[in-house]
C-alpha cells in the first residue's frame, strides 16, 4: 500500500468514526426525548382523587 492510499483510508476511517459519533449523539437525544415525553405521560395519568371511593347508593 502506498502512502497516497493509506492517507486515504485514514482519511475515511476518521470520517466514518466521526459520522458515527454523531448519530450516536442524536439517537441519545431522541431516546432523551422519549423519556421526558414517557414521564409527562406517566404524570397525566395519575389522578389521586379519582378511586378513592366508590359510591354504590341504589
Amino acid at each position: 500500500m502506498d502512502i497516497a492510499s493509506l492517507s486515504t483510508a485514514l482519511s475515511m476511517s476518521k470520517v466514518n468514526n466521526e459520522i458515527g459519533v454523531l448519530m450516536l449523539g442524536k439517537q441519545l437525544d431522541q431516546a432523551e426525548l422519549m423519556g421526558e415525553s414517557m414521564v409527562k405521560i406517566m404524570e397525566q395519568s395519575v389522578s389521586p382523587h379519582i378511586g378513592g371511593n366508590i359510591d354504590i347508593s341504589v
